[in-house]
């Protein structure tokens, strides 16, 4: 077999890491459009991923969060984005680098990305203190209920976001 010089494996996940950048840019920019709303899986440990010890010591192998209706200044950068986020009604920063994403999908229109994090460097990864949240919206009872928690779910009332595992969405 020839050897791929090339490195055709890794201009496809870049080319795809594209994609998911430019979608949460344009998230940041307008807002989600009609039913659009996301689920991006992240390791925990990976190099750069910003958390509070509370959410690392909850999710230290792998985490999910849902982008829907309930986040506030997402910040989309050449190698990671930033959001604010709602956990159990304490607001929360997370910094996740692109380089960190499992996968990320979309349920409204069934489209998802897995992406290969073998060669992602698990350290220490820097936590921080929770953030104020300047306004946070509960996630409608359709989100919830599709989403299998890996503990109790925040009832939406209360602005939490939620953890979830994507095996509920995947085809068996």
């Amino acid at each position: 077999m020839a050897t791929d010089h090339i490195r055709y494996d890794v201009l496809a996940r870049d080319a795809l890491r594209g994609v998911l950048r430019k979608v949460l840019t344009d998230a940041a920019a307008h807002g989600l459009p009609g039913e659009h709303h996301f689920f991006i899986t992240f390791v925990s440990k990976a190099e750069g991923v910003k958390l509070s010890p509370r959410l690392l010591a909850q999710y230290p192998e792998e985490m999910t969060i849902i982008l829907q209706h309930q986040f506030w200044d997402l910040t989309v950068l050449e190698d990671r984005f930033e959001v604010g986020l709602s956990f159990g009604g304490i607001p929360e920063r997370l910094v996740v680098p692109f380089s960190a994403i499992k996968s990320f999908l979309d349920p409204s229109v069934k489209f998802g990305l897995q992406f290969d994090t073998s060669d992602v460097a698990e350290v220490a990864p820097e936590t921080l203190p929770a953030a104020p949240a300047p306004s946070a919206v509960s996630v409608p009872a359709a989100a919830t209920e599709k989403a299998e928690t890996a503990e109790e779910p925040t009832p939406p009332s209360q602005g939490g976001a939620e953890v979830v595992r994507l095996d509920r969405f995947r085809k068996k």
